[in-house]
């Protein structure tokens, strides 16, 4: 079974690397940004066919070591 975490800054966490982005894109001549936040995907097989239980699983992973839930939401999707 396939699943992925997706952890994004929370509204109002500074993003530097985002306003990084941001800016690099403009100076590339990319038009139409209004502004670009930055976060981290993982793409996560897992053994066995119980959706609920990998959920389960996931959620403890991000609390405990993907996410830095102080300033970091995630977002689960099994497959």
């Amino acid at each position: 079974m396939k699943a992925r975490v997706t952890v994004t800054l929370k509204n109002g966490i500074l993003d530097p690397q985002g306003k990084a982005i941001e800016g690099a894109l403009k100076s590339l001549g990319v038009d139409g940004i209004a502004s670009v936040r930055q976060g981290k995907v993982f793409d996560i097989e897992l053994a066995g066919a119980d959706k609920a239980k990998a959920e389960e699983a996931l959620k403890a992973a991000a609390d405990k070591l993907l996410a830095n839930t102080v300033i970091e939401n995630y977002r689960v999707e099994v497959l």
